[in-house]
């Protein structure tokens, strides 16, 4: 099996990153990029949620989303996963180029290399659960549909 990892946005398949400089339109804005949404959505309704679509580049948002001062909604864990794939589809739907890049991968595995993270990516080491990765495979099984 194909396996295409990914990390930095500027590397061949950066594209899968949320740090891509991809903006998506959700809840009737226009959101940077999907890490300014994913972070965001960690404090929705609140005056953060707009200082974080506001963040001057992705990685500012995840430092922000990742600030423990800020607070953080109770059933976060229970919602992280939905909200990475509601903006995920999103922006996979309003890029066609994009939709076509993924839908090119074909059956390959999809994995988010980094040793930094071993909850969204493969931990560095493929122990890690790689959820971006396998978000990325359903939403693209979905856009086959």
């Amino acid at each position: 099996m194909t396996v295409i990892r990914f990390y930095r946005s500027g590397d061949a398949h950066g594209f899968f990153s949320n740090f891509s400089r991809h903006p998506v339109t959700l809840k009737g804005k226009v959101w940077p990029t999907s890490e300014h949404y994913f972070q965001a959505q960690k404090f929705p309704g609140t005056e953060h949620e707009e200082v974080i679509r506001n963040a001057p580049g992705p990685g500012e948002a995840a430092r922000m989303g990742r600030q423990r001062s800020r607070p953080l909604r109770p059933d976060w864990e229970q919602v992280k996963d939905d909200v990475m794939r509601e903006v995920v589809l999103a922006k996979f739907t309003q890029h066609e180029d994009l939709r076509r890049a993924l839908l090119d991968t074909g059956d390959a595995e999809l994995v988010e290399h980094t040793a930094n993270d071993a909850y969204w990516a493969d931990g560095g080491d493929g122990s890690g659960r790689n959820m971006l990765g396998v978000i990325l495979m359903e939403v693209r099984a979905q856009l086959r549909r």
